[in-house]
């Protein structure tokens, strides 16, 4: 009965860390997904910014929990450094 109990402990624990790892495996944030981030720039590599008024009005048509999964992420130190200067803005529109 032990064994039994334990074996089925260890495939419920394998699952479920299969399944957290599945979700976190792709690595990439809000702010790395272009289909999030391509309305905010003016150019397909996304390094020249639009301006304010466009920015806004980009960040007015997202989703509320889009905007919190940016917000979250901008404050994620290490996305910040190679975001600064979207999450500057984003952070000026959503607080």
């Amino acid at each position: 009965m032990n064994f039994k109990m334990l074996t089925m402990g260890a495939m419920a624990l394998a699952m479920m860390t299969g399944s957290a790892l599945a979700g976190s495996s792709t690595g990439t944030s809000a702010l790395d997904d272009p289909a999030k981030m391509s309305p905010f720039f003016t150019d397909a590599g996304m390094k020249t910014m639009k301006s304010q008024a466009d920015f806004k009005t980009s960040w007015m048509a997202m989703k509320p929990e889009e905007q919190k999964a940016v917000l979250k992420d901008c404050g994620d130190t290490t996305l910040n450094k190679s975001h600064s200067d979207f999450c500057t803005m984003a952070k000026m529109m959503g607080g």
